[in-house]
């Protein structure tokens, strides 16, 4: 028998009863008969997770940990407990794994990842983060710029709630999360590999050299680093691997091969070009055509000038299946 919790009434205080349900509200179990996380308790079970997370991948701590509060609604939601899905991520045409379908914004049920564990949950909503083109531009951000990432994640679409960039704040300056930030960036120190860096923190330590008007400077193993269409590039050696270059330029191998038009690695001949960000959106703007010689693929005049493989197939109405000849006219940027 459950026993009841009798409260003396004080003047210009809540009633007892009212007292006791909030008392009991506390602890009620949630519908999966699981009692309900509160906040710090979800804080203090994945910061470990999350401070790992800014480790590999770059994201600051505390934007893990706010999100994962907002979308799981602290571990409690629907789609926490039965999907283990912490963030939202919906399946999308790339997910291979298994699925979550509830009522969303779609109509009807929407699709969702399910995780076998939370741990997979936070892992892949890393990789999201890092190897989404569209989040790309975060990680030019200061890592521990926690209000700069509130805003970009709502500016690059991440959820539909138009509060979504305040409420992450929210919740980052009301329990502190930012000191989980700036721990890993006292470890790390500004020069320490502990940190990933920025995907574009080649591009701000070149140099200009007037004798060659043309961008280049050294970086690691006394390489020489090009510039194309104001993307770094390197020569590939007779004994590099797209694993080894990553690398060797504190890389994840799918970023590289994302940067490069590729789904997976393949051999590298020597001399190869491997560019170290991702490729321009057109040529320079004195480049405009590209006439095809024998041999010529669209991926070879997507290297050749540093341009995504996925923009010249817009330009030129691709069509899959559709090869180069001898003559044929490549527009390198968009027609007017």
């Amino acid at each position: 028998m459950r026993r009841i919790l009798h409260l003396k009434r004080i003047p210009g205080t809540i009633t007892g009863a009212v007292a006791a349900m909030l008392l009991i509200a506390l602890t009620v179990p949630n519908a999966h008969g699981q009692s309900r996380m509160t906040r710090q308790e979800y804080i203090d079970k994945y910061k470990e997770t999350a401070m790992e997370a800014m480790r590999t991948h770059g994201i600051p701590a505390s934007i893990t940990l706010a999100q994962g509060c907002l979308e799981s609604g602290d571990g409690n939601s629907d789609l926490a407990v039965k999907a283990n899905n912490h963030f939202g991520i919906k399946c999308h045409n790339d997910w291979k794994g298994q699925t979550y379908y509830k009522k969303d914004d779609d109509p009807g049920k929407s699709c969702f990842r399910k995780y076998r564990n939370a741990s997979e949950s936070f892992k892949d909503h890393s990789d999201f983060l890092r190897y989404r083109d569209r989040y790309a531009f975060l990680f030019d951000l200061e890592i521990t710029d926690y209000k700069g990432w509130c805003y970009g994640l709502k500016k690059a679409g991440y959820a539909t709630d138009p509060q979504y960039a305040e409420r992450l704040i929210k919740i980052i300056e009301d329990y502190r999360l930012y000191r989980f930030d700036r721990e890993m960036y006292t470890k790390a120190g500004k020069n320490s590999n502990l940190l990933p860096p920025s995907p574009n923190e080649l591009m701000k330590v070149m140099e200009l050299n007037p004798a060659r008007n043309s961008l280049l400077y050294k970086y690691s193993r006394n390489r020489t680093i090009y510039v194309r269409n104001g993307v770094p590039y390197i020569l590939a050696g007779s004994m590099d691997t797209y694993e080894s270059i990553a690398e060797e330029y504190n890389l994840f191998t799918k970023e590289l091969l994302r940067y490069n038009d590729l789904r997976k690695p393949k051999e590298l001949v020597p001399g190869t070009v491997v560019y170290l960000q991702k490729k321009k959106a057109r040529a320079q703007r004195h480049m405009e055509i590209h006439i095809a010689v024998e041999g010529d693929t669209y991926y070879d005049v997507a290297q050749r000038y540093g341009v995504r493989m996925k923009r010249l197939f817009k330009y030129n109405g691709y069509k899959e299946g559709d090869i180069l000849h001898v003559g044929d006219e490549i527009f390198l940027r968009r027609q007017k």
